[in-house]
């Protein structure tokens, strides 16, 4: 398996280097993220081991420039930077997996195998229903090619929603995932923000579904 490592610091890229190598893998290195993103365009790797703070271009823009050009090898990003939203922001950029440095070379391996094993299928970074789009990674709504501007938590809604194209979504599974679920958040507070969204990208866009919840429709578009 062909593995292309991304990583600056030179004494971590060689001591991953060896140990990779040692583990079967065929091991190139990339020192900066302009050449990284080259590589893996036209590298024919199996996966991709991807710091965040690079030299040139951030892992962040290495990864997000791979999926907007419809390549899916798989990335697995390492980072010092541990915290929620940094992790959150690499998977949305469209990685595969996240792992923080100081990190165990075991659980390193371990990953990878894990991604070889799935492979790369295809799998867009920008969600959509219908005519609408929804962008995890710039935070960018649009309606039938309109860009619809939302505040942090309608966008927040519209993911969670987006992200179960026609299933029914109950005001519980809302509070929980949208809103902080140890504040005591009144319910009702969720069909406010299903009116403030319906009145952004459409009413015929999100229905309610009586003494159930509420359903995205994926294939009412603008007429």
């Amino acid at each position: 398996m062909r593995l292309l490592l991304v990583e600056d610091e030179p004494r971590l890229g060689r001591a991953l280097v060896r140990g990779l190598s040692a583990e079967g893998f065929v091991v190139d290195l990339a020192t900066d993220g302009r050449d990284g993103l080259d590589r893996a365009l036209h590298g024919g790797y199996d996966a991709v081991v991807l710091d965040v703070m690079l030299p040139a271009m951030s892992g962040y823009d290495v990864v997000r420039a791979l999926r907007a050009e419809q390549h899916w090898v798989p990335v697995l990003m390492l980072s010092a930077k541990d915290g929620e939203y940094d992790q959150a922001d690499g998977l949305d950029a469209g990685a595969d997996d996240y792992l923080t440095k100081p990190f165990s070379y075991v659980v390193l391996v371990a990953r990878l195998r894990a991604l070889l094993r799935r492979g790369a299928p295809e799998r867009p970074t920008v969600l959509t229903a219908g005519d609408l789009t929804l962008d995890p990674a710039s935070r960018r709504v649009t309606r039938a090619g309109a860009e619809i501007a939302l505040t942090a938590r309608e966008f927040a809604l519209l993911e969670y929603l987006i992200r179960r194209p026609g299933d029914v979504v109950t005001k519980i599974e809302l509070l929980d995932h949208v809103w902080d679920a140890a504040d005591d958040t009144d319910p009702n507070v969720v069909e406010v923000y299903v009116g403030y969204l319906r009145r952004k990208i459409g009413r015929s866009a999100l229905e309610t579904v009586r003494g159930a919840g509420y359903r995205l429709v994926t294939d009412v578009t603008v007429g």
